[in-house]
């Protein structure tokens, strides 16, 4: 066997890379887990606090039953997506994959629970000024070799990295969708520029769908933080409009009949999704992943929920609420069967207080940074784990160091699936896939439980036009 240099240079970078990458967190409204490592160029926000917030508007708890790749053209009009129906499709499970997660947290693609999710969301591609989407690691991405023995196949056009394996693993799970992620809050500053001409909307766009020709994704996932202004979110809307034209040019030369996806991350703080122009971008919309988390941390003076569902009588424990946010959503005119509830694999810790709605004097440290706990790390020796029932949320308290983790638990996210069926929204979403625990106490493998049944369509393995030899031959052997 042969072993060229380059690949030779490439396990000795995979070696090194782990040493100096670490995972920046930067406060933002239901942005802080959604940045990327602190060796790469990132946005830090010039205040601690988030930069919006949503209003504590309290809303009645619902019945029970109630570098730039060669890109392709663009020609037709935009077809728009049509409306879930769960009677035929199923629940959706969508789980976030960070590339960083190779490194420090040693999480890979091959251990997503497949079975149990139907879309994998594979975070984060950058996005220029001029529209340009970019690769934001290709050493984790593309290059990373997992195996010696993929080397005696390389003919100069195989992929590697991590997207080699989603593929795998989307080929060996005929249900499991995969789907790429463009922006994020570190990688967003560009999307007002990429978004506000048309040439750079054909650039956006275009690019977007070289990505999923070469590397054999399902759809794109669109990951704004946040649009400021009505321009923005007609650009918005607009470029919504570009992306499902030229997606569905693709399909009709390279897959007839088959439909890619686009989905959106979207705010829970009404200061957001109150600015951007949500029944039209429904149009080309076909999930909203609700980002229902952060919504209390380091930024507030007391103490809150991470992520419950209802408003508390005190304001201090639920300046947010998820209830409020989805109501907003489907009276704007969002179809509810295209709302994924997002639910957070992570904690977020407040030190030096006596409890909910109280005063704290710092968040302590975490798993990989100050006051971020991985959900399988939790509750954490000493503590006691309770139950808040108004809000439905739930947390965890050790009186001897007085520190309170608040983070979802396996019977909160049961009353979540319980809610997003009375609601007959569209399932659950995870940030990110690296935090859950195993068994009986994963909240992934919770949802999956509680719904019915679970979306099955097919995904697509056929990609005739992609760059990559091994993607083209549909990774024989693999």
């Amino acid at each position: 066997m042969l072993f060229k240099l380059p690949c030779l240079l490439i396990v000795i970078f995979s070696i090194l890379i782990p040493q100096i990458n670490t995972f920046a967190i930067f406060p933002g409204e239901q942005a802080s887990l959604r940045s990327v490592n602190a060796w790469k160029p990132t946005h830090t926000p010039a205040s601690p606090k988030p930069s919006s917030s949503p209003t504590s508007t309290s809303s009645p708890k619902p019945s029970s039953t109630s570098k730039s790749p060669s890109s392709p053209t663009s020609s037709s009009s935009p077809k728009p997506s049509d409306s879930t129906n769960l009677s035929d499709s199923g629940y959706k499970n969508f789980v976030y994959f960070a590339n960083w997660d190779i490194y420090n947290r040693s999480y890979h693609v091959q251990e997503l629970p497949a079975s149990q999710i139907t879309h994998v969301l594979y975070a984060f591609w950058n996005v220029a000024s001029d529209g340009t989407v970019s690769i934001s690691d290709p050493n984790a991405d593309l290059n990373k070799q997992f195996s010696v023995k993929s080397w005696e196949y390389d003919d100069g056009k195989t992929l590697y990295g991590s997207l080699k394996q989603l593929y795998i693993l989307k080929k060996h799970n005929r249900h499991l969708k995969t789907l790429m992620t463009v922006g994020g809050w570190t990688y967003s500053a560009n999307f007002p520029a990429a978004a506000s001409t048309e040439t750079t909307r054909l650039k956006f766009a275009s690019d977007v769908v070289t990505y999923v020709r070469d590397l054999g994704f399902d759809g794109v996932d669109i990951d704004w933080e946040y649009p400021s202004d009505d321009t923005q979110a007609a650009d918005f809307v607009l470029l919504l409009a570009e992306l499902r034209k030229q997606l569905d040019n693709y399909a009709a030369t390279n897959a007839p009949g088959y439909h890619f996806l686009i989905t959106v991350a979207c705010s829970a703080g009404a200061k957001n999704y109150g600015k951007i122009h949500l029944s039209e971008m429904n149009k080309y919309i076909d999930n909203w992943n609700l980002m229902a988390y952060d919504y209390s941390g380091s930024w507030d003076t007391h103490v809150g929920h991470d992520a419950n569902l209802y408003p508390s009588s005190n304001m201090y424990i639920t300046p947010y609420n998820t209830h409020k946010a989805i109501t907003d959503y489907v009276n704007a005119g969002v179809t509810p069967s295209k709302i994924l509830l997002g639910i957070p694999l992570y904690g977020r810790s407040f030190v030096g207080t006596t409890g909910l709605g109280q005063s704290f004097n710092s968040v302590g440290s975490g798993s990989y940074e100050n006051g971020i706990w991985d959900y399988k790390v939790l509750p954490k020796i000493g503590a006691v784990e309770k139950m808040d029932s108004e809000a439905v949320a739930s947390y965890s308290y050790d009186a001897s160091t007085q520190t309170l983790i608040s983070y979802d638990n396996v019977e909160v996210v049961k009353k979540k699936a319980e809610y997003i069926r009375s609601q007959s929204l569209g399932g659950a979403m995870f940030w990110e896939a690296s935090g859950d625990k195993n068994g009986k106490d994963s909240l992934i493998g919770t949802t999956a439980s509680a719904f019915d049944k679970l979306d099955t369509k097919e995904n697509l393995l056929k990609y005739p036009a992609s760059k990559y030899s091994n993607i083209v031959a549909g990774m024989p052997g693999e």
